[in-house]
C-alpha cells in the first residue's frame, strides 16, 4: 500500500494548500479582479461547502468502488480543471466557481486514506496514522504561505496556478496508477444495509458531532483567510509579512497534528484529550477577542497556539470511527468529515457576515467580533461533547 499511500498523501498536501492559500494572494487578488475579503470569505466557504457536500458520495463509493477510483477522477479533473479556472479569472464570480471545482476534487483523498487505515490496520493504531497524514498533509498549508508569496511575487500569482492545476491533474494520475483497494468488508452485524442512516442510527455518534462542527473551523478559517486581512487591517502587513505569520500558523497545525495522534494511546482516554485541546483552542480566541491589536507577535503566538491546538480532528474522528462496523466504514468516516469540513464552510460564509456587521469603530474590531463567534461556538460543541461516551481501542 506503500505508493497509493504516498500519492494520496501528496493529493492531502495539495487540498491543504488549496484551503489555505487565499490569506497569502488577499492583496494581489483584490488589486488584480477587485476581490475583497467578503468575496474571499464566500469563495473560501464555497470550497469547504463542496468539499462537505461530496462527502455523502464519497463515503458510497468508497464503500462500492474503492479509493483508488474514487480519488483519482475526482482530483485529476475537478481539482485540475478549477485550478484552471482560478488562473483564468478575471472577477470576484470566477474564484467561487474555481473554489467549488477544487473542493471537489480535494473531496475524497482524506477519507481514502482513512479508509484504508480502518480497513487495513489496526483499530488502536488508527488515531495514530489518522494525525501522522495530518500532520505531512500540513505541508501543504505551509507550502500556501511564505512559498506561495514567493511564487506569487516571481512568477505572478497566474502562471504559479497554472503549475498547480498541471501538479493537480498528476497526483490524479498517479493515484489511478498506485493505489490499491483493500479487500470489501461484509456485512456481519445482520442489521442495516450499510446506508449512510444505518450510521445515523448509531446513537453515540450525535453527541460527537457538534463538537466535529465547530471543532476544526476557527484554526481553519483564520488561517485559510482571516489571518491576511486581519495583519493587513491591523498591522499594516504586506503579502511577505503575512506569508510568514501563516508559515508559522501551518507548522503549528503540523505539530499539533503530530501531537494530539499518539495521546489517545498514551492517556488511555480519547474525551480527555479532545476536551482540553479545544478549551485551550477557546481560551487563543477569547485572548485575541480581548487583545487584538497588542502586537503582532503576540497575535501571531496565540494564532499559532490555536492552530495547534485546533488540529485535534485525528482523536475525533477516532473516537466516532471506534463505533462504526466495517461495511459501514466508508459512510461512517465521511460523515464525520461532512460535519468537520461542512462547519468549516458553513461558519466561514457565516463570518463573512459577523465581519460585515461588526461596528466600525476601529480597524480590529470587526477581528475581534469574528475571534468572539468562533470562540463561543467552540464552547458550546465542548459542553454538549462532554455528554458522549469516552471509547479508546
Amino acid at each position: 500500500m506503500t505508493a497509493g499511500i504516498l500519492c494520496l498523501l501528496l493529493g492531502y498536501v495539495l487540498s491543504q494548500f488549496y484551503r489555505a492559500f487565499l490569506a497569502v494572494l488577499t492583496p494581489v487578488l483584490g488589486r488584480e479582479i477587485g476581490a475583497g475579503p467578503d468575496d474571499l470569505a464566500l469563495s473560501s466557504g464555497l470550497w469547504f461547502l463542496a468539499f462537505a457536500l461530496m462527502q455523502i458520495p464519497v463515503g458510497a463509493a468508497l464503500d462500492r468502488l474503492g479509493p483508488r477510483r474514487t480519488s483519482a477522477w475526482l482530483m485529476a479533473i475537478s481539482g485540475g480543471c478549477g485550478a484552471a479556472v482560478f488562473a483564468l479569472a478575471t472577477a470576484p464570480w470566477h474564484l467561487h466557481l474555481a473554489m467549488i471545482l477544487i473542493g471537489i476534487g480535494c473531496s475524497p483523498v482524506l477519507m481514502a486514506a482513512y479508509y484504508i487505515f480502518g480497513r487495513v490496520y489496526s483499530a488502536a493504531a488508527f488515531a495514530t496514522l489518522a494525525g501522522a497524514m495530518m500532520g505531512v498533509g500540513t505541508l501543504g498549508n505551509i507550502g500556501g504561505a511564505w512559498p506561495l508569496a514567493w511564487a506569487a511575487e516571481t512568477f505572478g500569482w497566474r502562471m504559479t496556478l497554472w503549475g498547480l492545476a498541471g501538479l493537480t491533474v498528476a497526483t490524479g494520475a498517479a493515484m489511478l496508477l498506485l493505489v490499491q483497494d483493500p479487500p470489501q468488508a461484509e456485512n456481519r452485524t445482520g442489521a442495516g444495509n450499510g446506508s449512510l442512516l444505518d450510521v445515523l442510527r448509531i446513537p453515540a455518534i450525535w453527541l460527537i458531532l457538534p463538537l466535529m462542527f465547530v471543532n476544526y473551523a476557527p484554526a481553519a478559517g483564520l488561517r485559510g483567510l482571516w489571518v491576511g486581512p486581519y495583519f493587513t487591517d491591523v498591522f499594516g502587513a504586506d503579502s511577505i509579512a503575512i506569508g510568514r505569520v501563516t508559515l508559522v500558523m501551518a507548522m503549528a497545525m503540523a505539530v499539533g497534528a503530530f501531537l494530539y495522534g499518539p495521546l489517545d494511546r498514551m492517556l488511555g482516554t480519547r474525551k480527555g484529550v479532545i476536551l482540553t485541546g479545544n478549551l485551550g483552542a477557546a481560551a487563543c480566541l477569547l485572548a485575541l477577542w480581548a487583545f487584538p491589536a497588542a502586537s503582532p507577535w503576540g497575535a501571531t503566538l496565540l494564532l499559532s497556539a490555536l492552530a495547534a491546538l485546533g488540529l485535534s480532528f485525528p482523536v475525533i474522528m477516532a473516537h466516532g470511527r471506534s463505533f462504526f462496523p466495517p461495511h459501514l466504514l466508508g459512510r461512517g468516516v465521511t460523515l464525520l468529515n461532512m460535519f468537520s469540513i461542512g462547519g468549516v464552510g458553513v461558519l466561514q460564509v457565516v463570518s463573512r457576515r459577523v465581519y460585515e456587521a461588526a461596528p466600525g469603530t476601529s480597524a480590529e474590531a470587526p477581528y475581534a467580533a469574528l475571534f468572539l463567534f468562533f470562540a463561543v461556538l467552540l464552547l458550546i460543541g465542548c459542553a454538549i461533547y462532554m455528554f458522549a461516551r469516552d471509547r479508546t481501542d
